[in-house]
């Protein structure tokens, strides 16, 4: 068991390294073009996220390039932003988090993937205790319906708590994410934000002068 954890650990570390080339402040505003991007491809998809789950879901979580290794244990690990819907049916400015988790069983490859996860409710993100959580653990995932419209099936109910959709490339047939760690990435919020700017402060603010924001924001809401 010790071993396994040292070389989880070790797979971990070496992914992390993918993360730290970019200069404080610049990553950031590449992310956020790296999440409009995945949301334009996501639009694009004829069978995609339907938009009647768009509207009534309060929260999205978009990860770009989320990184998973696996040489029978498996290591993931992702950057990217949450953003909850505010009272008014907008669209709050992007918190920064990170996902990571672990794994063991029958795997090898390298796989690069575009996860978006769409939450039932917004509190499960502006309410994180100690900055993160568990999926599958503190609220599970499931692979989500895909369409323009769920209307056209009655059978289907938007009933869960989270739905997850990924584009994958790579030596993996797919993903599962639950056992994974959401985390608030604090560092890149004050990078990009400022230092006394919380992630409930974020979550709040429905403004931004930020370029890279807006069209993350203007994006999501043409989905």
């Amino acid at each position: 068991m010790r071993t396994i954890k040292l070389l989880a650990g070790t797979i971990l570390i070496a992914i992390s390294l993918v993360f730290t080339s970019a200069s404080a402040g610049d990553k950031e505003t590449e992310k956020l073009r790296d999440v409009k991007s995945v949301l334009q491809d996501f639009g694009n998809l004829k069978e995609s996220i339907p938009h009647d789950l768009i509207s009534q879901y309060q929260g999205i979580v978009i990860i770009p390039n989320l990184i998973n290794v696996g040489i029978g244990i498996g290591g993931k690990r992702g950057k990217g932003v949450a953003i909850v819907k505010l009272d008014d049916g907008s669209w709050s400015n992007p918190v920064f988090v990170t996902l990571t988790g672990g794994s063991i069983g029958p795997q090898i490859g390298i796989q690069s993937v575009d996860l978006v996860l769409v939450f039932r409710h917004k509190g499960v993100l502006t309410e994180v205790k100690k900055g993160d959580f568990t999926i599958g653990g503190d609220i599970s995932a499931t692979a989500g319906p895909v369409g323009r419209s769920t209307s056209a099936n009655t059978d289907y109910k938007l009933e869960a708590e989270v739905y997850s959709y990924s584009r994958s490339r790579g030596l993996f047939a797919g993903i599962s994410i639950n056992g994974s760690n959401l985390a608030i990435d604090k560092t890149a919020n004050s990078n990009f934000y400022g230092d006394n700017v919380s992630a409930q402060d974020i979550f709040a603010s429905p403004k931004s002068d930020s370029e890279a924001v807006n069209d993350v924001k203007s994006t999501l809401a043409g989905l």
